[in-house]
C-alpha cells in the first residue's frame, strides 16, 4: 500500500498544503553548502593573489571539510538539544560568521579561521535539512523530496563556478562571501518564519569528541608537513598524520558511540574495503579540485570562468554517470565496482600529463573519467556496504560514507598542499611553476588512487 502511494504522489501534493516555503527553504540550505566548494576552487587564485597564502591552498579546503566534519557527526544531537529551528538558526549564522569573515580578511589567517566556521555551519545546516524532511514531510512523500534535494547538488555544478567566476573576473573575489553570507542570513530568518518551534530532548549519547579530536590533529599534522622547511621533520609530521588517522580507526571501533560500523577494524570485511576504497579514492582526486583551476589559470590561458567550470564537469559527470547504471541488475555491480573504480585511477593519472603538457581538451577528458568513475561505482558500493552490515548498524554506516569521502578529501586536500609547497607553489602559481610542478602534484597521487582502486576491486570479490 506505501509502495502504490508513494508512486502516485506527485509534485503538487508534495508542494501543496503550504509546504512550499519549507521545501524551498530545505532546498536553499542544501545549496549553500553544495555551492561552497567549487565556487571557492574558482575564486582559490585571485584569494591569494589579494592576500597571499599560496602554501595555504591545500588548508581552504581542508578547513572547510574538516569543520563539516565536526558538524555532520554532531547534527543530530545538535537538533534534539536545541530544536530544529533554533538549531537551524545557529548553524545560518555560524556559517554567514564564517562568510562575512573571509570576505573581510586582510590575510590567509583569518581568511581560514573564516573558512573552518563556514564548514561548521555548512555541515550543521545539511544534517539539520536532513533531520527535517523526514519530519516535514510524510513518508510516502519522501522518494521525492529527496530527489529533489539531490537535483540541488546537480544545480550547484552548473552555477557556482559561474558565480566564482564573475566575481573573481571582475576583481571582486569578496563579494561572492558576501553574496553567501547574505544567503546564510536570509536562511535563518526564513528558519524562524517557517520552522515550528520544537523543543529540545534528552541527550542519550556523547558526542564522539576523542575520535574527532584525533581525527582533527592527524589532518593537521599533514597539512603542516607542508609549512616546515626541511624535508626530515615534514616526512616526520605526514607520517604521524598518517598514524593518526590509523589510531582514529582504531580508536572509534572502542568508542561507545562509533562513527563506523565496528567490524571496520577487521580488514578482511566488507566494511573496511568499502571506507578504505572511499578514503583513497577521494584523497587521490582532491587535489584537481585544491590546485586545478590555479594550474589552468596560469598554464593553460583559462580564465576563472573556464577553469571552474572545467573542475564542475568531474560532478556532472558523476550524475550522469550514475544514473546511466541506477537501473542495473545486481550481476553488473562487481563489474562496475571495478570498471569506476579503474576509470579514476586512469584519470589521475592521465591528469599528471595533461595538466602540465597536455591541451584543455585532453584535461577535460580526464574530469570525465574521474566524475564518470565516481559514477559508476559509488552507490554499488554503498549498496554493498549497507548489505555486509546488521541492521541496527546501518544508519551508522550510511552515514559513515559521507563522512569518509569527507575525512579522505581534507586528509588530500592536506596532502595536496604541502607536496605543492615543496614544488614550489607556495611562492606563487606562474606558468613555469605549474609547468614544472604539476606533473609530479597529480602524479604522486597515482598511488594513492591505486590503494583505492586495490580496495575496490577486494570489495567486488567479496
Amino acid at each position: 500500500m506505501t509502495s502504490t502511494a508513494a508512486r502516485a504522489t506527485g509534485w503538487r501534493e508534495v508542494l501543496g498544503g503550504g509546504r512550499f516555503p519549507r521545501f524551498a527553504l530545505l532546498c536553499l540550505g542544501i545549496w549553500l553548502n553544495a555551492a561552497d566548494a567549487l565556487m571557492t576552487s574558482t575564486i582559490m587564485p585571485s584569494v591569494a593573489r589579494d592576500i597571499g597564502g599560496y602554501a595555504y591552498f591545500g588548508w581552504a579546503i581542508a578547513g572547510f571539510m574538516l569543520g563539516s566534519i565536526i558538524a555532520g557527526t554532531s547534527a543530530g544531537q545538535f537538533s534534539l538539544r536545541f530544536g530544529v529551528r533554533r538549531a537551524m538558526v545557529i548553524a545560518a549564522l555560524a556559517y554567514s560568521a564564517g562568510c562575512v569573515i573571509s570576505a573581510a580578511s586582510p590575510e590567509i589567517a583569518s581568511f581560514l579561521v573564516g573558512r573552518l566556521l563556514q564548514g561548521v555551519g555548512a555541515g550543521w545546516i545539511v544534517g539539520l535539512c536532513y533531520v527535517a524532511v523526514g519530519t516535514m514531510f510524510p513518508e510516502h512523500m519522501l522518494a521525492r523530496v529527496l530527489a529533489a534535494v539531490s537535483g540541488v547538488w546537480g544545480v550547484a555544478t552548473l552555477l557556482s563556478p559561474l558565480i566564482g567566476g564573475i566575481f573573481a573576473e571582475a576583481g571582486l573575489w569578496r563579494w561572492s562571501f558576501w553574496l553567501f553570507a547574505f544567503q546564510g542570513i536570509a536562511f535563518a530568518i526564513a528558519a524562524i518564519w517557517l520552522l515550528d518551534r520544537g523543543g529540545a530532548a534528552l541527550l542519550r549519547d556523547p558526542l564522539p569528541l576523542r575520535q574527532l579530536a584525533v581525527l582533527t590533529l592527524g589532518i593537521l599534522c599533514i597539512a603542516a608537513a607542508g609549512l616546515v622547511p626541511d624535508a626530515a621533520r615534514a616526512a616526520l609530521l605526514g607520517l604521524a598524520g598518517m598514524a593518526m588517522l590509523v589510531f582514529f580507526v582504531r580508536l572509534d571501533g572502542r568508542s561507545p558511540v562509533p562513527l563506523l560500523p565496528r567490524q571496520t577494524g577487521n580488514l578482511s570485511s566488507v566494511p573496511a574495503a568499502a571506507y578504505m576504497m572511499i578514503f583513497m579514492l577521494s584523497a587521490g582526486t582532491i587535489s584537481f579540485g585544491v590546485y586545478g583551476s590555479a594550474i589552468m589559470q596560469a598554464l593553460h590561458g583559462s580564465s576563472p570562468l573556464v577553469a571552474g567550470y572545467v573542475i564542475g564537469i568531474e560532478a556532472f559527470t558523476w550524475t550522469v554517470a550514475s544514473l546511466f547504471v541506477a537501473g542495473l541488475r545486481s550481476e553488473w555491480h562487481s563489474f562496475y565496482i571495478r570498471l569506476g573504480t579503474s576509470l579514476i585511477v586512469v584519470g589521475v593519472s592521465g591528469l599528471a600529463f595533461a595538466m602540465p603538457r597536455g591541451s584543455l581538451a585532453e584535461v577535460i577528458a580526464c574530469a570525465v573519467l574521474l566524475g564518470g568513475g565516481f559514477g559508476f561505482c559509488f552507490a554499488f558500493m554503498t549498496r554493498r556496504l549497507l548489505a555486509s552490515v546488521p541492521t541496527e548498524e546501518r544508519a551508522v554506516a550510511s552515514s559513515a560514507v559521507p563522512t569518509m569521502q569527507l575525512v579522505g578529501g581534507a586528509a588530500g586536500s592536506a596532502g595536496a598542499g604541502a607536496i605543492a609547497n615543496f614544488l614550489g607553489f607556495g611562492h606563487g602559481i606562474d606558468a613555469a611553476t605549474a609547468a614544472s610542478g604539476s606533473f609530479w602534484l597529480f602524479a604522486c597521487f597515482v598511488p594513492v588512487a591505486a590503494i583505492g582502486w586495490f580496495a575496490a576491486w577486494r570489495l567486488a570479490r567479496l
